[in-house]
């Protein structure tokens, strides 16, 4: 008796035994694996955005009430921070479904367009973030940091 292996259902339980299906079996159990792994660490990186959010609220608002200068852009910068991480995260989910499960030239190019999208994303948040491009030191930015006076007995370089 043939099996189709094109036919995921063809796999009845009188059939199970056969070489073929146990074949068949085991891609589509490695397929739900997979996409399950790539499901859970989108929700991991919504969960980030989320509660990163919820954390951001929290600490601008307790520091609102102790009267603290600079609370917006505080919040603005852990804000950001945790839209990063997550959008990070979203973007290794796509990759773990995309490349693992269906590496078609279609399904990669779509791919390719949502990391683009989303790498746009992260350069233009960290440019809001710290005024700087991912790839500039951060000792040109030290100029755009209020200066904070030196701790006593600590060695102040000129």
């Amino acid at each position: 008796m043939r099996v189709d292996a094109t036919d995921p259902d063809a796999c009845t339980p009188r059939l199970a035994k056969q070489p073929l299906c146990r074949r068949i079996g085991a891609e589509m159990d490695f397929d739900k694996v997979i996409g399950y792994v790539g499901q859970v660490v989108d929700a991991v990186g919504v969960i980030a955005i989320v509660l990163g959010g919820l954390l951001a609220i929290v600490i601008a608002a307790s520091r609102y009430q102790r009267g603290e200068p600079d609370v917006y852009s505080q919040f603005r910068r852990l804000l950001g921070r945790s839209i990063l991480l997550g959008l990070e995260l979203l973007v290794a989910g796509d990759i773990i479904r995309t490349v693992a499960t269906q590496p078609t030239l279609g399904n990669i190019a779509v791919l390719a367009g949502i990391v683009l999208i989303r790498t746009f994303l992260s350069f233009s948040l960290e440019l809001e973030i710290t005024g700087r491009w991912p790839w500039q030191s951060a000792q040109r930015d030290e100029s755009r940091e209020p200066s904070r006076p030196s701790p006593p007995g600590a060695v102040v370089e000129p």
